[in-house]
């Protein structure tokens, strides 16, 4: 290929992660906001996910119908990945929010690629290298930071919501390590639908069918519920799965780390939320744990 093709390419695919990583950070901002005027995270999750599922399944069928076919034997995996762990995942992501400061809660769930490395080195038996360690040390030393846990007031104060962050990593630790093996089968866009297919589900039993959407929101919390469905969810996921395609997984990881950045700035202009001196410090110790884990011995990051 040629090189200016390349770096074109390369450019687009940068462009895609960055405007998914703005778009996220947007949507934590604007749950915040849904949070304060009284919408709790079990309607909110309940209209994403089932919004969400809606909106991709019709752009499946419209252009892409092929992609909506998967094995029966391949249902329990489906639900597991989406009606456990996504359902899982999108409910402490959302409760986090509502406890705590949006770019904490966000910076959390980045913990989850540090959560990811602890269980292949206790589980797949991979072996504990240097940069690991480090990236282990600075993402403890981070979170400890971010959550205000060297203040007993403010560890007191939000305590839900360090335990709701941590489960948040967890669970999208567990989405991401279930979600390898749907990938090496199926297109992105086939696990993408279903998860939030079945996460939609889960959400319809565990809280009455569509109760969510019957409640009296003002026209404004409706335009910001539209906007976390399709270009906090539908939109973004396509887009960083678009990048993923053109600069791989680790380069598209490393750029994503851009949203707790703009979350933070959002959320201070717009909701008025301010982070302590030691708290924003912990914020670039996470960061650069999550790009020296992503880039250690990774063939892709070496010039060709």
């Amino acid at each position: 290929m040629d090189d200016s093709v390349s770096t074109k390419s390369s450019r687009k695919g940068y462009l895609y992660v960055i405007v998914a990583a703005v778009l996220w950070a947007v949507s934590g901002s604007s749950a915040k906001f849904l949070f304060n005027q009284g919408v709790t995270a079990y309607e909110l999750v309940q209209l994403r996910v089932t919004i969400a599922s809606v909106l991709v399944f019709l752009w499946l069928v419209i252009y892409k119908r092929g992609l909506l076919m998967i094995q029966k034997k391949d249902f329990l995996y489906f639900f597991i990945l989406g009606g456990l762990c996504l359902a899982s995942v999108q409910f402490t992501y959302l409760f986090t929010i509502s406890k705590i400061n949006v770019a904490a809660a966000i910076l959390m769930q980045y913990l989850s690629p540090i959560l990811i490395a602890l269980y292949s080195v206790i589980f797949a038996r991979e072996k504990i290298s240097a940069s690991v360690i480090a990236a282990l040390i600075g993402a403890t030393s981070g979170c400890y930071l971010v959550v205000g846990a060297y203040n007993m007031n403010m560890l007191s104060l939000n305590l839900a919501g360090i335990i709701g962050g941590l489960l948040s990593a967890a669970t999208f630790a567990w989405y991401s390590i279930q979600g390898e093996y749907g990938m090496k089968r199926y297109s992105p866009f086939t696990v993408l639908f279903f998860s939030l297919f079945f996460a939609a589900i889960s959400w319809n039993i565990i809280t009455p069918p569509l109760s969510a959407f019957f409640k009296p929101y003002s026209p404004v919390e409706w335009g910001w519920i539209a906007y976390i469905s399709i270009l906090g969810t539908t939109i973004p996921f396509g887009l960083y799965l678009k990048g993923i395609s053109i600069i791989h997984a680790t380069k598209a990881s490393i750029t994503a780390t851009l949203e707790p950045i703009t979350a933070g700035i959002l959320s201070y202009l717009f909701l008025g939320e301010r982070l302590e001196a030691l708290q924003i410090l912990g914020g670039p110790l996470i960061i650069s744990s999550i790009i020296l884990l992503q880039l250690r011995d990774n063939p892709q990051n070496k010039p060709s």
